[in-house]
């Protein structure tokens, strides 16, 4: 849930948290923190995400991050729903 705070300087470092709904913890099984990470790497080597430091709990993740090329607003958006279907989908295909 936004909170109202608007990213206006994109390259200027800002601090972000995702949560799991429900604070599951998803985060404990590799499959699952790969897949974050290689979206990571995909936003850092086509998007111009400039990743300053960061960590993976079990149930949320913490991101120091600036952008050269694009809004930081458009990197949450499209990291989120990115990875949380192809976690989803790892989910549902694991069973």
């Amino acid at each position: 849930m936004s909170s109202g705070y608007k990213a206006i300087d994109n390259e200027t470092p800002h601090f972000l948290t995702f949560t799991i709904v429900g604070w599951i913890d998803v985060f404990t099984r590799d499959i699952y923190k790969d897949i974050f990470v290689d979206s990571l790497q995909y936003c850092i080597e086509n998007k111009g995400l400039v990743l300053h430091a960061w960590v993976i709990m079990t149930n949320h993740v913490h991101l120091i991050v600036s952008c050269k090329k694009n809004n930081i607003s458009d990197f949450v958006r499209d990291i989120k729903k990115f990875t949380s279907r192809k976690i989803i989908e790892s989910i549902q295909n694991n069973r």
